[in-house]
């Protein structure tokens, strides 16, 4: 599936989105200390990632591009529960790029993944999120995650302990 907002592509992983995928991944380490990884602590393991990418072209996980031009500049992955009691929810992380913040790209891959926890039957969506990351936490509310709780110094980010929230959507 294939949308155009623009000049921006949104389209599902392919086999040979692995090189750009782990390069747009390793730049936004650089960009923000959102994500999990510090800058230069993501080893470029293309096995590993092409693994990802072939679990989700295979079988029921969800990983959604925004790209433009030929570069990567967001993505949303949800991987379903692997174990009965927990297939009916969904565990997702998004990222976008600095520079693409505050155009839509967000609301736009947030679409997607509600399409496809409806055609997968999804009861549940979940994430955490850093409590200070005003932004995806606008974008996450905007979509219709709620705080379930929250898990205290669960990251250590230039030298000071952060807290997440867990967020949850149910569908």
């Amino acid at each position: 599936m294939v949308f155009l907002n623009g000049n921006i592509i949104f389209r599902n992983v392919e086999k040979c989105d692995t090189e750009a995928l782990w390069n747009m991944m390793n730049k936004l380490d650089y960009e923000t200390k959102f994500m999990m990884y510090e800058p230069g602590e993501r080893t470029k393991n293309l096995d590993i990632l092409q693994k990802n990418i072939n679990r989700t072209i295979d079988g029921d996980d969800l990983f959604f591009l925004a790209v433009a031009g030929d570069e990567i500049i967001g993505f949303i992955s949800a991987q379903i529960g692997n174990v009965r009691r927990t297939q009916h929810s969904a565990y997702i992380v998004v990222g976008i790029r600095e520079k693409y913040r505050g155009y839509g790209i967000g609301t736009k891959l947030f679409s997607r993944l509600n399409e496809w926890a409806l055609e997968k039957k999804l009861v549940r969506l979940e994430l955490t999120v850093l409590c200070n990351n005003k932004g995806a936490l606008g974008l996450y509310k905007k979509d219709g995650f709620e705080v379930e709780g929250t898990k205290r110094k669960s990251m250590y980010v230039h030298g000071e302990y952060m807290d997440e929230y867990y967020m949850s959507k149910i569908i």
